[in-house]
Protein backbone atom coordinates (compact mmCIF):
# COMPACT_ATOMS: atom_id res chain seq x y z
CA UNK A 1 0.00 0.00 0.00
CA UNK A 2 1.34 3.44 -0.91
CA UNK A 3 0.03 5.13 2.22
CA UNK A 4 -0.01 3.83 5.78
CA UNK A 5 -3.27 1.96 6.33
CA UNK A 6 -5.26 2.60 9.49
CA UNK A 7 -6.61 -0.31 11.55
CA UNK A 8 -9.27 0.23 14.21
CA UNK A 9 -9.32 -2.35 17.01
CA UNK A 10 -12.69 -2.37 18.81
CA UNK A 11 -11.77 -4.51 21.79
CA UNK A 12 -12.64 -4.99 25.45
CA UNK A 13 -9.23 -6.02 26.81
CA UNK A 14 -6.16 -4.10 25.64
CA UNK A 15 -3.70 -6.52 27.25
CA UNK A 16 -5.17 -9.47 25.34
CA UNK A 17 -4.56 -7.64 22.07
CA UNK A 18 -1.19 -6.06 22.92
CA UNK A 19 0.72 -8.59 20.82
CA UNK A 20 -1.56 -8.10 17.81
CA UNK A 21 -1.21 -4.34 18.03
CA UNK A 22 2.58 -4.58 18.28
CA UNK A 23 2.70 -6.92 15.26
CA UNK A 24 0.49 -4.67 13.11
CA UNK A 25 2.54 -1.58 13.96
CA UNK A 26 6.08 -2.96 13.95
CA UNK A 27 5.91 -5.76 11.37
CA UNK A 28 3.38 -4.36 8.90
CA UNK A 29 3.77 -0.61 9.51
CA UNK A 30 0.05 0.07 9.98
CA UNK A 31 -1.39 2.83 12.14
CA UNK A 32 -3.52 1.24 14.88
CA UNK A 33 -6.33 3.04 16.72
CA UNK A 34 -8.04 1.43 19.72
CA UNK A 35 -11.59 1.81 21.05
CA UNK A 36 -12.74 0.06 24.22
CA UNK A 37 -16.43 0.99 23.94
CA UNK A 38 -19.10 1.05 21.26
CA UNK A 39 -19.45 4.85 21.54
CA UNK A 40 -15.70 5.41 21.19
CA UNK A 41 -15.62 3.11 18.17
CA UNK A 42 -18.49 4.92 16.45
CA UNK A 43 -16.95 8.32 17.19
CA UNK A 44 -13.63 7.18 15.75
CA UNK A 45 -15.17 5.96 12.49
CA UNK A 46 -16.80 9.38 12.10
CA UNK A 47 -13.61 11.33 12.81
CA UNK A 48 -10.74 9.35 11.26
CA UNK A 49 -10.11 7.63 7.95
CA UNK A 50 -10.22 3.91 8.77
CA UNK A 51 -9.20 1.23 6.27
CA UNK A 52 -10.03 -1.85 8.32
CA UNK A 53 -12.04 -2.55 11.49
CA UNK A 54 -11.48 -5.54 13.77
CA UNK A 55 -14.37 -5.73 16.22
CA UNK A 56 -15.07 -8.15 19.06
CA UNK A 57 -18.61 -9.48 19.02
CA UNK A 58 -19.47 -8.27 22.54
CA UNK A 59 -18.41 -5.07 24.33
CA UNK A 60 -19.60 -4.15 27.83
CA UNK A 61 -22.19 -6.91 27.60
CA UNK A 62 -23.66 -5.47 24.37
CA UNK A 63 -23.77 -6.89 20.87
CA UNK A 64 -21.19 -4.87 18.92
CA UNK A 65 -22.43 -5.82 15.45
CA UNK A 66 -23.88 -2.30 15.14
CA UNK A 67 -20.35 -0.88 14.96
CA UNK A 68 -19.66 -2.81 11.77
CA UNK A 69 -23.04 -1.88 10.35
CA UNK A 70 -22.38 1.82 10.96
CA UNK A 71 -19.00 1.50 9.26
CA UNK A 72 -20.85 0.88 5.99
CA UNK A 73 -21.90 4.55 6.14
CA UNK A 74 -19.11 6.34 8.04
CA UNK A 75 -16.24 4.52 6.25
CA UNK A 76 -17.88 2.50 3.44
CA UNK A 77 -14.59 1.35 1.90
CA UNK A 78 -13.23 -0.09 5.16
CA UNK A 79 -12.93 -3.86 5.45
CA UNK A 80 -14.77 -5.26 8.49
CA UNK A 81 -13.66 -8.29 10.52
CA UNK A 82 -15.68 -9.74 13.40
CA UNK A 83 -13.98 -11.61 16.27
CA UNK A 84 -16.31 -14.15 17.89
CA UNK A 85 -16.06 -16.00 21.17
CA UNK A 86 -15.02 -19.67 20.81
CA UNK A 87 -18.39 -21.04 21.88
CA UNK A 88 -20.51 -17.95 21.26
CA UNK A 89 -23.91 -17.90 19.63
CA UNK A 90 -23.63 -16.83 16.01
CA UNK A 91 -26.91 -14.91 16.29
CA UNK A 92 -27.42 -12.54 13.36
CA UNK A 93 -23.75 -12.57 12.32
CA UNK A 94 -24.26 -14.66 9.19
CA UNK A 95 -27.16 -12.44 8.15
CA UNK A 96 -24.95 -9.37 8.69
CA UNK A 97 -22.26 -10.97 6.53
CA UNK A 98 -24.76 -11.63 3.74
CA UNK A 99 -25.82 -7.97 3.88
CA UNK A 100 -22.21 -6.87 3.44
CA UNK A 101 -21.54 -5.61 6.97
CA UNK A 102 -18.81 -8.21 7.60
CA UNK A 103 -15.90 -9.23 5.38
CA UNK A 104 -14.65 -12.15 7.49
CA UNK A 105 -15.02 -13.93 10.86
CA UNK A 106 -12.23 -14.82 13.27
CA UNK A 107 -12.74 -16.99 16.36
CA UNK A 108 -10.85 -16.73 19.60
CA UNK A 109 -8.33 -17.68 20.94
CA UNK A 110 -6.34 -14.94 19.19
CA UNK A 111 -3.53 -16.01 16.88
CA UNK A 112 -1.35 -12.96 16.19
CA UNK A 113 0.21 -14.28 12.99
CA UNK A 114 -3.19 -15.34 11.63
CA UNK A 115 -4.70 -11.92 12.28
CA UNK A 116 -1.71 -10.20 10.68
CA UNK A 117 -2.13 -12.30 7.53
CA UNK A 118 -5.92 -11.81 7.43
CA UNK A 119 -5.48 -8.04 7.75
CA UNK A 120 -2.88 -7.97 4.96
CA UNK A 121 -5.10 -10.01 2.61
CA UNK A 122 -8.17 -7.90 3.46
CA UNK A 123 -6.35 -4.65 2.64
CA UNK A 124 -5.11 -6.14 -0.64
CA UNK A 125 -8.71 -7.10 -1.50
CA UNK A 126 -9.81 -3.57 -0.59
CA UNK A 127 -7.24 -2.07 -2.96
CA UNK A 128 -8.35 -4.37 -5.79
CA UNK A 129 -11.99 -3.39 -5.12
CA UNK A 130 -11.04 0.31 -5.24
CA UNK A 131 -9.34 -0.11 -8.62
CA UNK A 132 -12.32 -2.09 -9.91
CA UNK A 133 -14.68 0.73 -8.88
CA UNK A 134 -12.57 3.29 -10.73
CA UNK A 135 -12.52 1.21 -13.92
CA UNK A 136 -16.23 0.43 -13.67
CA UNK A 137 -17.11 4.08 -13.19
CA UNK A 138 -15.15 5.10 -16.28
CA UNK A 139 -16.39 2.21 -18.43
CA UNK A 140 -20.11 1.89 -17.68
CA UNK A 141 -21.08 -0.09 -20.78
CA UNK A 142 -24.87 0.07 -20.61
CA UNK A 143 -27.58 1.83 -22.55
CA UNK A 144 -27.40 4.86 -20.28
CA UNK A 145 -23.64 5.16 -20.54
CA UNK A 146 -22.27 8.59 -21.50
CA UNK A 147 -19.92 6.76 -23.86
CA UNK A 148 -22.88 6.34 -26.26
CA UNK A 149 -23.79 10.04 -26.30
CA UNK A 150 -22.13 12.89 -28.14
CA UNK A 151 -21.72 14.88 -24.91
CA UNK A 152 -20.52 12.81 -21.97
CA UNK A 153 -22.64 13.31 -18.88
CA UNK A 154 -20.01 12.17 -16.43
CA UNK A 155 -16.70 13.68 -15.46
CA UNK A 156 -13.64 11.85 -14.22
CA UNK A 157 -12.25 13.72 -11.23
CA UNK A 158 -8.57 13.52 -10.36
CA UNK A 159 -7.57 11.40 -7.38
CA UNK A 160 -7.91 13.45 -4.23
CA UNK A 161 -5.92 13.49 -1.02
CA UNK A 162 -7.17 12.98 2.52
CA UNK A 163 -6.09 14.25 5.90
CA UNK A 164 -8.50 12.05 7.84
CA UNK A 165 -11.96 13.42 6.92
CA UNK A 166 -10.56 16.48 5.11
CA UNK A 167 -10.74 15.93 1.34
CA UNK A 168 -8.77 18.14 -1.05
CA UNK A 169 -6.82 18.39 -4.26
CA UNK A 170 -5.92 22.10 -4.37
CA UNK A 171 -2.43 23.40 -3.72
CA UNK A 172 -3.45 25.71 -0.81
CA UNK A 173 -5.02 22.80 1.09
CA UNK A 174 -2.14 20.46 0.25
CA UNK A 175 0.34 22.94 1.72
CA UNK A 176 -1.87 23.55 4.77
CA UNK A 177 -2.35 19.84 5.51
CA UNK A 178 1.37 19.20 5.09
CA UNK A 179 2.10 21.79 7.79
CA UNK A 180 -0.74 20.40 9.96
CA UNK A 181 0.71 16.88 9.78
CA UNK A 182 4.08 18.19 10.95
CA UNK A 183 2.41 20.21 13.72
CA UNK A 184 0.46 17.12 14.83
CA UNK A 185 3.71 15.37 15.69
CA UNK A 186 4.62 18.08 18.21
CA UNK A 187 2.98 18.92 21.53
CA UNK A 188 2.54 22.63 20.81
CA UNK A 189 -0.85 24.41 20.96
CA UNK A 190 -2.40 25.02 17.54
CA UNK A 191 -4.63 27.91 16.50
CA UNK A 192 -6.90 27.15 13.55
CA UNK A 193 -8.52 30.15 11.87
CA UNK A 194 -10.94 30.43 8.96
CA UNK A 195 -14.48 31.29 7.96
CA UNK A 196 -17.48 29.37 9.24
CA UNK A 197 -17.94 26.04 7.45
CA UNK A 198 -14.37 25.64 6.18
CA UNK A 199 -13.68 22.52 8.27
CA UNK A 200 -11.76 23.83 11.30
CA UNK A 201 -13.08 21.12 13.63
CA UNK A 202 -12.25 18.42 11.08
CA UNK A 203 -8.72 19.84 10.98
CA UNK A 204 -8.50 19.67 14.78
CA UNK A 205 -9.71 16.06 14.83
CA UNK A 206 -7.25 15.12 12.08
CA UNK A 207 -4.40 16.66 14.08
CA UNK A 208 -5.40 14.71 17.19
CA UNK A 209 -5.57 11.40 15.31
CA UNK A 210 -2.09 12.01 13.86
CA UNK A 211 -0.51 12.94 17.21
CA UNK A 212 1.04 10.86 19.97
CA UNK A 213 -2.15 11.39 22.00
CA UNK A 214 -4.36 9.24 19.75
CA UNK A 215 -5.06 6.70 22.50
CA UNK A 216 -6.25 9.46 24.85
CA UNK A 217 -9.52 11.38 24.50
CA UNK A 218 -10.27 14.38 22.31
CA UNK A 219 -12.89 16.55 24.00
CA UNK A 220 -14.60 19.51 22.31
CA UNK A 221 -16.01 22.69 23.85
CA UNK A 222 -17.71 25.52 21.95
CA UNK A 223 -16.94 28.73 23.85
CA UNK A 224 -19.49 30.91 22.05
CA UNK A 225 -22.44 32.36 23.95
CA UNK A 226 -21.44 30.99 27.36
CA UNK A 227 -21.13 32.90 30.64
CA UNK A 228 -17.77 32.89 32.42
CA UNK A 229 -19.18 30.83 35.29
CA UNK A 230 -20.64 28.15 33.01
CA UNK A 231 -17.54 27.99 30.80
CA UNK A 232 -15.27 27.79 33.85
CA UNK A 233 -17.40 24.93 35.17
CA UNK A 234 -17.30 23.09 31.83
CA UNK A 235 -13.51 23.35 31.46
CA UNK A 236 -12.12 23.52 35.01
CA UNK A 237 -14.95 21.76 36.89
CA UNK A 238 -16.70 22.81 40.10
CA UNK A 239 -17.38 21.64 43.63
CA UNK A 240 -20.82 20.92 44.94
CA UNK A 241 -22.51 24.15 46.12
CA UNK A 242 -20.12 26.42 44.21
CA UNK A 243 -23.12 28.16 42.63
CA UNK A 244 -26.87 27.78 42.37
CA UNK A 245 -27.64 24.47 40.68
CA UNK A 246 -24.25 22.87 41.47
CA UNK A 247 -25.73 19.82 43.17
CA UNK A 248 -22.65 17.62 42.69
CA UNK A 249 -18.95 17.85 41.88
CA UNK A 250 -17.98 18.22 38.22
CA UNK A 251 -14.63 17.01 36.88
CA UNK A 252 -14.28 19.45 33.97
CA UNK A 253 -13.02 18.82 30.45
CA UNK A 254 -9.37 19.56 31.18
CA UNK A 255 -9.08 16.90 33.88
CA UNK A 256 -11.30 14.48 31.92
CA UNK A 257 -8.95 14.82 28.93
CA UNK A 258 -5.73 14.46 30.96
CA UNK A 259 -3.11 13.05 28.61
CA UNK A 260 -5.26 13.89 25.58
CA UNK A 261 -6.49 16.91 23.63
CA UNK A 262 -9.08 19.62 24.21
CA UNK A 263 -10.45 21.55 21.23
CA UNK A 264 -11.83 25.00 22.07
CA UNK A 265 -14.04 26.30 19.27
CA UNK A 266 -14.90 30.01 18.92
CA UNK A 267 -12.07 30.96 21.29
CA UNK A 268 -12.47 34.58 20.15
CA UNK A 269 -15.76 34.81 22.10
CA UNK A 270 -14.35 34.31 25.62
CA UNK A 271 -14.35 37.32 27.94
CA UNK A 272 -11.25 39.24 29.04
CA UNK A 273 -11.53 37.85 32.58
CA UNK A 274 -11.78 34.26 31.39
CA UNK A 275 -8.75 34.81 29.13
CA UNK A 276 -6.72 35.28 32.34
CA UNK A 277 -7.80 31.86 33.68
CA UNK A 278 -7.09 30.21 30.33
CA UNK A 279 -3.66 31.84 30.11
CA UNK A 280 -2.74 30.42 33.53
CA UNK A 281 -3.74 26.94 32.40
CA UNK A 282 -1.86 27.16 29.10
CA UNK A 283 1.29 28.36 30.89
CA UNK A 284 1.30 26.11 33.95
CA UNK A 285 -1.36 23.43 33.38
CA UNK A 286 -3.08 24.52 36.59
CA UNK A 287 -6.67 23.50 37.34
CA UNK A 288 -8.70 25.19 40.06
CA UNK A 289 -12.39 24.14 40.06
CA UNK A 290 -15.05 26.66 41.05
CA UNK A 291 -15.63 26.61 44.79
CA UNK A 292 -12.33 24.83 45.51
CA UNK A 293 -9.10 26.06 47.09
CA UNK A 294 -7.17 23.10 45.75
CA UNK A 295 -4.99 23.53 42.64
CA UNK A 296 -4.12 20.46 40.58
CA UNK A 297 -2.21 19.98 37.33
CA UNK A 298 -2.97 18.06 34.15
CA UNK A 299 -1.30 17.45 30.81
CA UNK A 300 -3.61 18.52 27.99
CA UNK A 301 -2.84 19.72 24.50
CA UNK A 302 -4.89 22.75 23.46
CA UNK A 303 -6.28 23.19 19.95
CA UNK A 304 -8.29 26.37 19.32
CA UNK A 305 -10.41 27.65 16.45
CA UNK A 306 -11.79 31.05 15.55
CA UNK A 307 -13.71 32.47 12.58
CA UNK A 308 -12.43 35.94 13.55
CA UNK A 309 -8.76 36.83 13.03
CA UNK A 310 -7.27 36.99 16.52
CA UNK A 311 -4.35 39.19 15.47
CA UNK A 312 -6.82 41.91 14.50
CA UNK A 313 -8.63 41.47 17.82
CA UNK A 314 -5.28 41.84 19.61
CA UNK A 315 -4.61 45.08 17.73
CA UNK A 316 -8.08 46.32 18.72
CA UNK A 317 -7.48 45.41 22.38
CA UNK A 318 -10.21 42.73 22.34
CA UNK A 319 -7.92 39.74 22.99
CA UNK A 320 -4.89 39.36 25.24
CA UNK A 321 -1.64 39.52 23.31
CA UNK A 322 0.16 37.11 25.67
CA UNK A 323 -2.63 34.51 25.38
CA UNK A 324 -2.69 34.87 21.59
CA UNK A 325 1.03 34.09 21.32
CA UNK A 326 0.65 31.18 23.75
CA UNK A 327 -2.14 29.63 21.68
CA UNK A 328 -0.43 30.01 18.31
CA UNK A 329 2.39 27.52 18.73
CA UNK A 330 1.31 26.77 15.16
CA UNK A 331 -1.19 28.92 13.27
CA UNK A 332 -3.23 27.32 10.52
CA UNK A 333 -5.54 29.38 8.32
CA UNK A 334 -8.09 27.27 6.42
CA UNK A 335 -8.90 29.04 3.11
CA UNK A 336 -12.55 29.55 2.11
CA UNK A 337 -13.90 27.32 -0.64
CA UNK A 338 -14.06 30.20 -3.14
CA UNK A 339 -10.25 30.47 -2.90
CA UNK A 340 -9.71 26.77 -3.62
CA UNK A 341 -12.25 25.98 -6.32
CA UNK A 342 -10.25 22.96 -7.44
CA UNK A 343 -11.56 21.20 -4.33
CA UNK A 344 -15.23 21.66 -5.25
CA UNK A 345 -15.37 18.73 -7.69
CA UNK A 346 -13.56 16.22 -5.46
CA UNK A 347 -15.62 17.29 -2.44
CA UNK A 348 -18.81 16.92 -4.45
CA UNK A 349 -17.79 13.40 -5.50
CA UNK A 350 -16.91 12.54 -1.90
CA UNK A 351 -20.27 13.75 -0.56
CA UNK A 352 -22.17 11.93 -3.32
CA UNK A 353 -20.53 8.65 -2.30
CA UNK A 354 -21.18 9.36 1.36
CA UNK A 355 -24.86 10.22 1.08
CA UNK A 356 -25.78 7.79 -1.67
CA UNK A 357 -24.50 5.03 0.63
CA UNK A 358 -26.35 6.33 3.70
CA UNK A 359 -29.59 6.90 1.72
CA UNK A 360 -29.17 3.62 -0.19
CA UNK A 361 -29.37 5.35 -3.58
CA UNK A 362 -27.31 4.01 -6.49
CA UNK A 363 -26.20 6.94 -8.68
CA UNK A 364 -24.13 6.97 -11.85
CA UNK A 365 -22.33 10.20 -10.94
CA UNK A 366 -22.51 13.97 -11.37
CA UNK A 367 -23.00 15.61 -14.75
CA UNK A 368 -20.44 18.03 -16.17
CA UNK A 369 -23.00 20.83 -16.06
CA UNK A 370 -23.56 20.39 -12.32
CA UNK A 371 -19.83 20.44 -11.58
CA UNK A 372 -19.41 23.54 -13.77
CA UNK A 373 -22.33 25.30 -12.07
CA UNK A 374 -20.91 24.53 -8.63
CA UNK A 375 -17.69 26.20 -9.75
CA UNK A 376 -19.61 29.41 -10.56
CA UNK A 377 -21.01 29.74 -7.03
CA UNK A 378 -19.05 31.47 -4.22
CA UNK A 379 -20.34 29.25 -1.37
CA UNK A 380 -20.52 31.81 1.47
CA UNK A 381 -21.22 28.83 3.76
CA UNK A 382 -18.10 27.10 2.42
CA UNK A 383 -17.74 23.28 2.59
CA UNK A 384 -20.71 22.94 4.93
CA UNK A 385 -22.96 24.62 2.36
CA UNK A 386 -21.61 22.41 -0.43
CA UNK A 387 -22.23 19.31 1.68
CA UNK A 388 -25.82 20.35 2.39
CA UNK A 389 -26.38 21.00 -1.33
CA UNK A 390 -25.05 17.56 -2.33
CA UNK A 391 -27.09 15.85 0.38
CA UNK A 392 -30.17 17.57 -1.03
CA UNK A 393 -29.27 16.52 -4.60
CA UNK A 394 -28.87 12.88 -3.57
CA UNK A 395 -32.20 12.95 -1.71
CA UNK A 396 -33.96 14.22 -4.85
CA UNK A 397 -32.32 11.75 -7.25
CA UNK A 398 -33.51 8.27 -8.19
CA UNK A 399 -31.61 5.02 -8.65
CA UNK A 400 -29.62 4.81 -11.88
CA UNK A 401 -29.58 8.58 -12.49
CA UNK A 402 -26.87 11.16 -12.94
CA UNK A 403 -27.19 14.27 -10.80
CA UNK A 404 -28.13 17.03 -13.25
CA UNK A 405 -28.77 20.79 -13.06
CA UNK A 406 -32.50 20.22 -12.56
CA UNK A 407 -31.68 19.02 -9.04
CA UNK A 408 -29.76 22.17 -8.08
CA UNK A 409 -31.09 24.76 -5.64
CA UNK A 410 -32.19 28.10 -7.07
CA UNK A 411 -29.21 30.04 -5.68
CA UNK A 412 -26.61 27.78 -7.26
CA UNK A 413 -28.52 27.21 -10.50
CA UNK A 414 -28.65 30.99 -11.09
CA UNK A 415 -24.95 31.61 -10.35
CA UNK A 416 -23.07 33.16 -13.26
CA UNK A 417 -19.46 32.54 -14.35
CA UNK A 418 -16.87 34.68 -12.62
CA UNK A 419 -14.99 37.22 -14.70
CA UNK A 420 -11.30 37.78 -14.29
CA UNK A 421 -10.01 41.30 -13.68
CA UNK A 422 -8.70 41.40 -17.27
CA UNK A 423 -12.15 40.42 -18.60
CA UNK A 424 -13.80 43.10 -16.47
CA UNK A 425 -11.40 45.76 -17.71
CA UNK A 426 -11.94 44.74 -21.34
CA UNK A 427 -15.71 44.87 -20.90
CA UNK A 428 -15.85 48.25 -19.16
CA UNK A 429 -17.94 50.76 -21.11
CA UNK A 430 -16.97 54.09 -19.55
CA UNK A 431 -19.37 56.93 -20.38
CA UNK A 432 -18.84 60.68 -20.06
CA UNK A 433 -16.80 63.43 -21.62
CA UNK A 434 -14.94 65.02 -18.72
CA UNK A 435 -12.55 63.19 -16.42
CA UNK A 436 -15.01 63.55 -13.54
CA UNK A 437 -17.83 61.96 -15.56
CA UNK A 438 -15.59 59.08 -16.66
CA UNK A 439 -14.44 58.44 -13.06
CA UNK A 440 -18.04 58.39 -11.84
CA UNK A 441 -19.02 56.01 -14.64
CA UNK A 442 -16.15 53.68 -13.76
CA UNK A 443 -17.03 53.86 -10.05
CA UNK A 444 -20.64 52.92 -10.78
CA UNK A 445 -19.54 49.90 -12.82
CA UNK A 446 -17.12 48.68 -10.14
CA UNK A 447 -19.63 49.09 -7.29
CA UNK A 448 -22.36 47.37 -9.31
CA UNK A 449 -20.07 44.48 -10.27
CA UNK A 450 -18.99 43.95 -6.66
CA UNK A 451 -22.60 43.99 -5.43
CA UNK A 452 -23.63 41.35 -7.98
CA UNK A 453 -20.59 39.15 -7.36
CA UNK A 454 -21.04 39.20 -3.58
CA UNK A 455 -24.82 38.80 -3.83
CA UNK A 456 -25.52 42.21 -2.31
CA UNK A 457 -23.77 41.41 0.94
CA UNK A 458 -23.05 45.06 1.69
CA UNK A 459 -20.65 44.33 4.56
CA UNK A 460 -18.48 42.19 2.26
CA UNK A 461 -18.70 44.71 -0.59
CA UNK A 462 -17.76 47.62 1.67
CA UNK A 463 -14.80 45.66 3.04
CA UNK A 464 -13.58 44.71 -0.45
CA UNK A 465 -13.87 48.24 -1.82
CA UNK A 466 -12.42 49.87 1.28
CA UNK A 467 -15.63 51.79 2.08
CA UNK A 468 -17.73 52.21 5.20
CA UNK A 469 -21.27 50.81 5.18
CA UNK A 470 -22.60 54.38 5.09
CA UNK A 471 -20.27 55.29 2.22
CA UNK A 472 -21.41 52.27 0.22
CA UNK A 473 -25.07 53.06 0.92
CA UNK A 474 -24.54 56.61 -0.36
CA UNK A 475 -23.02 55.34 -3.61
CA UNK A 476 -25.87 52.82 -4.11
CA UNK A 477 -28.34 55.68 -3.70
CA UNK A 478 -26.32 58.09 -5.83
CA UNK A 479 -26.04 55.72 -8.79
CA UNK A 480 -29.58 54.34 -8.30
CA UNK A 481 -28.35 50.73 -8.08
CA UNK A 482 -31.03 48.10 -7.42
CA UNK A 483 -30.87 44.54 -6.15
CA UNK A 484 -32.48 42.57 -8.99
CA UNK A 485 -31.17 39.17 -7.81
Amino acid sequence: MADTSTILLVIANGEEWAGVRKLLVNEYGYRVLVAHSIKKAMDTTEEAIVDLVICESVLDGEDAIGVLQQCRVSCPNAMRILVKEPNGNDGNYHQAAELGAIYQFIRKPIDEEQIGLVVKRALEASELARRHRLISRELKLNENSPLFSSEPAGKVVAKCSNFEKLVYISEPMAELCSIAKQAAGTDLPILIQGETGTGKELMARAIHFNSDRTDSPLLVQNCGGMSDELLHSELFGHKRGAFTGAISDRLGLFRAADGGTVFLDEISEVSASFQVSLLRFVQEGEIKPLGSDHVSHCNVRILCASNRRLEKMVEAGEFRRDLYFRLKGFELVVPPLRERRDDISVLAEFFVRKYSESMNVKLLGISNNVLDQLQHYDFPGNVRELENEIRRLVALAKDGEYLTTRHLSKEIASATPKQSKDDIQRNLAIDGNSLKEKVESLEKILVSEALKRLRWNQSEVARELGLSRVGLANKIKRYDLQNLH
